[in-house]
Protein backbone atom coordinates (compact mmCIF):
# COMPACT_ATOMS: atom_id res chain seq x y z
CA UNK A 1 0.00 0.00 0.00
CA UNK A 2 1.53 3.35 -1.03
CA UNK A 3 1.31 6.56 1.01
CA UNK A 4 -1.81 7.95 -0.72
CA UNK A 5 -3.64 4.60 -0.43
CA UNK A 6 -2.69 4.44 3.24
CA UNK A 7 -4.00 7.98 3.85
CA UNK A 8 -7.26 7.15 2.01
CA UNK A 9 -7.66 3.97 4.07
CA UNK A 10 -6.89 5.71 7.38
CA UNK A 11 -9.42 8.44 6.61
CA UNK A 12 -12.05 5.79 5.84
CA UNK A 13 -11.28 4.04 9.14
CA UNK A 14 -11.69 7.33 11.04
CA UNK A 15 -15.10 7.84 9.43
CA UNK A 16 -16.12 4.23 10.22
CA UNK A 17 -15.16 4.76 13.85
CA UNK A 18 -16.89 8.16 13.96
CA UNK A 19 -20.14 6.60 12.74
CA UNK A 20 -19.88 3.79 15.28
CA UNK A 21 -19.38 6.26 18.13
CA UNK A 22 -22.33 8.37 16.94
CA UNK A 23 -24.56 5.27 16.70
CA UNK A 24 -24.06 4.75 20.41
CA UNK A 25 -25.74 8.10 21.08
CA UNK A 26 -28.43 8.47 18.42
CA UNK A 27 -30.43 6.71 15.74
CA UNK A 28 -28.80 6.26 12.36
CA UNK A 29 -31.58 8.18 10.59
CA UNK A 30 -30.64 11.31 12.55
CA UNK A 31 -26.87 11.17 12.05
CA UNK A 32 -25.72 13.81 9.57
CA UNK A 33 -22.70 13.95 7.29
CA UNK A 34 -21.66 17.08 9.19
CA UNK A 35 -21.59 15.20 12.52
CA UNK A 36 -19.61 12.35 11.00
CA UNK A 37 -17.08 14.78 9.52
CA UNK A 38 -16.71 16.70 12.79
CA UNK A 39 -16.25 13.51 14.79
CA UNK A 40 -13.75 12.06 12.29
CA UNK A 41 -11.94 15.38 11.82
CA UNK A 42 -12.42 15.45 8.03
CA UNK A 43 -14.03 17.82 5.53
CA UNK A 44 -17.37 17.15 3.84
CA UNK A 45 -15.57 16.92 0.50
CA UNK A 46 -13.46 14.10 1.96
CA UNK A 47 -16.63 12.30 3.04
CA UNK A 48 -18.08 12.56 -0.47
CA UNK A 49 -14.80 11.41 -2.00
CA UNK A 50 -15.35 8.12 -0.13
CA UNK A 51 -19.15 7.73 -0.02
CA UNK A 52 -22.33 8.84 -1.74
CA UNK A 53 -24.31 8.92 1.52
CA UNK A 54 -24.37 7.76 5.13
CA UNK A 55 -25.84 4.41 4.05
CA UNK A 56 -22.66 3.65 2.10
CA UNK A 57 -20.60 4.51 5.18
CA UNK A 58 -22.76 2.24 7.35
CA UNK A 59 -22.22 -0.69 4.98
CA UNK A 60 -18.48 -0.09 5.05
CA UNK A 61 -18.43 0.27 8.86
CA UNK A 62 -20.15 -3.11 9.17
CA UNK A 63 -17.66 -4.69 6.72
CA UNK A 64 -14.73 -3.05 8.52
CA UNK A 65 -15.94 -4.42 11.86
CA UNK A 66 -16.40 -7.93 10.43
CA UNK A 67 -12.91 -7.92 8.90
CA UNK A 68 -11.38 -6.86 12.20
CA UNK A 69 -13.42 -9.50 14.02
CA UNK A 70 -12.48 -12.39 11.74
CA UNK A 71 -8.88 -11.19 11.71
CA UNK A 72 -8.60 -11.85 15.45
CA UNK A 73 -8.98 -15.61 14.91
CA UNK A 74 -5.96 -17.70 13.92
CA UNK A 75 -6.11 -19.19 10.40
CA UNK A 76 -6.69 -22.65 11.90
CA UNK A 77 -9.99 -21.49 13.42
CA UNK A 78 -11.02 -19.58 10.30
CA UNK A 79 -10.77 -22.78 8.25
CA UNK A 80 -13.61 -24.59 10.05
CA UNK A 81 -15.77 -24.55 6.90
CA UNK A 82 -13.26 -26.68 5.01
CA UNK A 83 -13.22 -29.41 7.64
CA UNK A 84 -16.91 -29.50 8.64
CA UNK A 85 -17.58 -32.82 6.93
CA UNK A 86 -14.23 -34.54 7.42
CA UNK A 87 -12.83 -33.80 10.88
CA UNK A 88 -13.69 -35.77 14.04
CA UNK A 89 -16.89 -34.43 15.66
CA UNK A 90 -15.06 -33.31 18.83
CA UNK A 91 -13.21 -30.73 16.70
CA UNK A 92 -16.58 -29.17 15.86
CA UNK A 93 -17.34 -28.13 19.43
CA UNK A 94 -16.95 -24.35 19.26
CA UNK A 95 -17.65 -23.63 22.94
CA UNK A 96 -13.99 -23.86 23.92
CA UNK A 97 -11.42 -21.31 25.08
CA UNK A 98 -9.74 -21.68 21.67
CA UNK A 99 -12.77 -20.10 19.97
CA UNK A 100 -14.26 -18.05 22.81
CA UNK A 101 -11.09 -16.22 23.89
CA UNK A 102 -10.57 -14.24 20.65
CA UNK A 103 -14.33 -13.68 20.37
CA UNK A 104 -14.72 -12.31 23.90
CA UNK A 105 -11.49 -10.34 23.74
CA UNK A 106 -12.71 -8.62 20.57
CA UNK A 107 -16.04 -7.85 22.23
CA UNK A 108 -14.33 -6.42 25.33
CA UNK A 109 -11.98 -4.30 23.22
CA UNK A 110 -14.85 -3.11 20.99
CA UNK A 111 -17.65 -2.69 23.55
CA UNK A 112 -19.15 0.29 21.79
CA UNK A 113 -19.68 -1.67 18.57
CA UNK A 114 -21.28 -4.60 20.37
CA UNK A 115 -23.52 -2.46 22.56
CA UNK A 116 -24.71 -0.72 19.40
CA UNK A 117 -25.17 -4.04 17.57
CA UNK A 118 -27.24 -5.46 20.43
CA UNK A 119 -29.34 -2.30 20.76
CA UNK A 120 -29.84 -1.82 17.00
CA UNK A 121 -29.56 -5.26 15.37
CA UNK A 122 -31.32 -4.16 12.18
CA UNK A 123 -28.51 -1.71 11.33
CA UNK A 124 -25.87 -4.39 11.71
CA UNK A 125 -28.02 -6.95 9.86
CA UNK A 126 -27.57 -9.43 12.70
CA UNK A 127 -30.33 -11.69 11.40
CA UNK A 128 -28.75 -11.96 7.94
CA UNK A 129 -25.38 -12.76 9.49
CA UNK A 130 -26.88 -15.34 11.82
CA UNK A 131 -28.78 -17.01 8.96
CA UNK A 132 -25.56 -17.29 6.94
CA UNK A 133 -23.70 -18.74 9.95
CA UNK A 134 -26.52 -21.19 10.59
CA UNK A 135 -26.58 -22.35 6.97
CA UNK A 136 -22.81 -22.58 6.51
CA UNK A 137 -21.56 -23.62 9.96
CA UNK A 138 -24.13 -24.48 12.63
CA UNK A 139 -26.53 -26.64 10.59
CA UNK A 140 -23.75 -28.88 9.21
CA UNK A 141 -22.26 -29.22 12.72
CA UNK A 142 -25.62 -30.17 14.24
CA UNK A 143 -26.11 -32.68 11.41
CA UNK A 144 -22.75 -34.27 12.30
CA UNK A 145 -24.03 -34.64 15.88
CA UNK A 146 -27.22 -36.30 14.53
CA UNK A 147 -29.68 -33.59 15.57
CA UNK A 148 -32.89 -34.01 13.54
CA UNK A 149 -33.27 -31.31 10.87
CA UNK A 150 -36.59 -30.16 12.35
CA UNK A 151 -35.07 -29.16 15.68
CA UNK A 152 -31.74 -27.58 14.64
CA UNK A 153 -33.08 -24.00 14.42
CA UNK A 154 -34.48 -24.22 17.94
CA UNK A 155 -31.33 -25.84 19.35
CA UNK A 156 -29.20 -23.02 17.95
CA UNK A 157 -31.70 -20.39 19.12
CA UNK A 158 -31.26 -21.81 22.64
CA UNK A 159 -27.45 -21.74 22.53
CA UNK A 160 -27.10 -18.40 20.77
CA UNK A 161 -29.78 -16.77 22.94
CA UNK A 162 -28.07 -17.95 26.11
CA UNK A 163 -24.58 -16.89 25.03
CA UNK A 164 -25.90 -13.53 23.83
CA UNK A 165 -27.62 -12.98 27.19
CA UNK A 166 -24.36 -13.72 29.07
CA UNK A 167 -22.47 -11.32 26.80
CA UNK A 168 -25.14 -8.61 27.11
CA UNK A 169 -24.93 -8.83 30.92
CA UNK A 170 -21.13 -8.66 30.69
CA UNK A 171 -21.32 -5.57 28.48
CA UNK A 172 -23.84 -3.97 30.84
CA UNK A 173 -21.31 -4.49 33.63
CA UNK A 174 -18.65 -2.78 31.44
CA UNK A 175 -16.77 -6.07 30.91
CA UNK A 176 -15.39 -6.06 34.46
CA UNK A 177 -14.95 -9.83 34.46
CA UNK A 178 -12.14 -11.26 32.36
CA UNK A 179 -12.85 -13.18 29.15
CA UNK A 180 -11.68 -16.33 30.99
CA UNK A 181 -14.33 -15.80 33.68
CA UNK A 182 -17.02 -15.36 31.02
CA UNK A 183 -15.80 -18.51 29.24
CA UNK A 184 -16.19 -20.42 32.51
CA UNK A 185 -19.76 -19.12 32.88
CA UNK A 186 -20.66 -20.09 29.29
CA UNK A 187 -19.06 -23.54 29.64
CA UNK A 188 -20.88 -24.09 32.95
CA UNK A 189 -24.21 -23.22 31.32
CA UNK A 190 -23.64 -25.47 28.32
CA UNK A 191 -21.66 -28.34 29.90
CA UNK A 192 -22.76 -28.33 33.60
CA UNK A 193 -21.67 -31.90 34.35
CA UNK A 194 -18.19 -31.37 32.93
CA UNK A 195 -17.87 -28.29 35.16
CA UNK A 196 -18.80 -30.23 38.31
CA UNK A 197 -22.51 -29.28 38.41
CA UNK A 198 -25.40 -31.73 38.15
Amino acid sequence: MNKSESKYFNTAVRMDEALISLLARKDFAYITVREICETAGVNRSTFYLHYENTGDLLEEAVRYTEERFFGCFPAKQQSIRQKLHTCPPEQLILITPEYLTPYLTFIRDNRLIYCTALAKPELWRNEQRYNALFRDIFDPILARFHYPAGMRQQVMAFYVGGITAVIAAWLKDDCRQTPDEIIRIIETCIFPREQGFR
